[in-house]
């Protein structure tokens, strides 16, 4: 099936560090060639939401159209008290799986957009996932199983490897978490889902 993927051999939690570092540069050169979000964009909301202690309505609609445009309609849904109270708190939590789940309790927000908001807030801690950056992680032996869509448990079980992978490699786990995404939009044949 992926017939160009030399990285089909890494072992996963047992690869070599050299292997994964290779892996993520070389997959954050191709990010800039994917439609994900843009890193620069989602540097500086993190630098308001840090400045402020919470975000916006419209802020987070800026969130939500960078990571799916055709459903960041939604956020207007949520009251603009609701959307400061829960970025407010999710700032406030400490785990990967309470913010997330926190944030999707707000209209327009599924993990891979609420993993948007958390990964702006600390790119050192946290990285924006979906189900291409499961499958390639599921591709190096992190996890088993494809996914269509996940929770805020799903999202645990992505950034542990993420972390896992930038603390041997050097790289920010927002980084690490670019490259499994350039890499299955790089190696994947047909449509995504």
């Amino acid at each position: 099936m992926e017939t160009d993927d030399p990285y089909t051999d890494i072992d996963g939690p047992r690869a070599d560090a050299d292997d994964l570092d290779a892996f993520v540069a070389e997959n954050l050169d191709r990010y800039a060639e994917t439609q994900g979000v843009l890193p620069e964009r989602l540097d500086e909301l993190g630098e308001t939401y840090r400045s402020q202690g919470h975000l916006t309505r419209d802020q987070l609609y800026e969130i939500a159209y960078e990571s799916s445009a055709r459903s960041a309609y939604h956020v207007e849904k949520s009251s603009e008290a609701r959307c400061r109270e829960v970025t407010e708190n999710a700032r406030a939590v400490d785990g990967g799986f309470s913010s997330i789940h926190l944030i999707t309790g707000l209209a327009g927000f599924k993990p891979p957009t609420a993993s948007c908001v958390v990964a702006a807030l600390d790119g050192d801690r946290h990285a924006v996932v979906d189900t291409r950056v499961w499958a390639s992680l599921e591709r190096l032996g992190y996890l088993d199983g494809r996914k269509e869509s996940f929770d805020a448990a799903d999202y645990v079980a992505m950034i542990d490897p993420i972390r896992e992978i930038a603390a041997e490699t050097g790289h920010r786990a927002v980084d690490v978490g670019y490259a499994p995404f350039a890499h299955d939009a790089h190696v994947r044949e047909g449509t995504l889902h």
